[in-house]
């Protein structure tokens, strides 16, 4: 191996004409491994060619964000830190790469700094109720899919949720299997598990 097998991180935001968010999104979902040098982080260049290669047999029409069309991005809102942590793990190990938000502003700004396939929000949330979340995100991603998660369902909520073209609604306390299924269906994927 010789210096020229190894990029640096500036280096690996150029090769990939990528930002350093993506690059961290590859690095978290085991896309690409950094390799300490010294005092210094590397990537070889190796496991980006190798990336680059995957991502364009995937097309541009593979979905997710810039940062790996192999399977879907989602987006998870939720001011309850188990409920948002226990389902972006659940769909991490499903497979989906998986990006948390503590409340609505929040999320509406890594909707402007990113493409997501998927937004999963609480619908009661301080400050910002996921309904306002889902009305301003349609502004700006008017055919993103998203599903509703609540403990505190009513009638009014789940016609407006409707009315708003919602892919799911789900009340807590629900099964994890829901929940991918839910994920499942809304991106079009067929089901991979029984919801009950």
């Amino acid at each position: 191996m010789t210096a020229k097998d190894f990029l640096t991180t500036d280096e690996v935001l150029d090769y990939l004409q990528a930002n350093l968010r993506t690059v961290y999104r590859l690095i978290k979902a085991g896309q690409i491994a950094p390799v300490r040098v010294g005092r210094q982080w590397l990537f070889r260049k190796a496991d980006l060619d190798g990336w680059l290669a995957s991502s364009r047999q995937a097309g541009p029409e593979g979905g997710g964000s810039e940062a790996g069309g192999d399977r879907p991005w989602v987006l998870v809102v939720d001011d309850e830190p188990q409920v948002r942590d226990l389902l972006a793990r659940t769909l991490t190990s499903a497979g989906y790469h998986a990006d948390v938000a503590v409340d609505g502003p929040s999320a509406l700004e890594q909707l402007g700094q990113e493409s997501y396939d998927l937004l999963i929000t609480d619908l009661q949330m301080p400050g910002m109720d996921g309904l306002s979340l889902i009305r301003e995100a349609r502004a700006t991603a008017p055919d993103l899919p998203v599903i509703i998660i609540t403990g505190y369902s009513t009638e009014a909520s789940a016609i407006e949720a409707i009315n708003l073209g919602v892919a799911g609604y789900l009340t807590k306390p629900f099964r994890l299997p829901r929940i991918l299924a839910a994920t499942a269906r809304a991106l079009g994927e067929p089901v991979p598990v029984a919801e009950d």
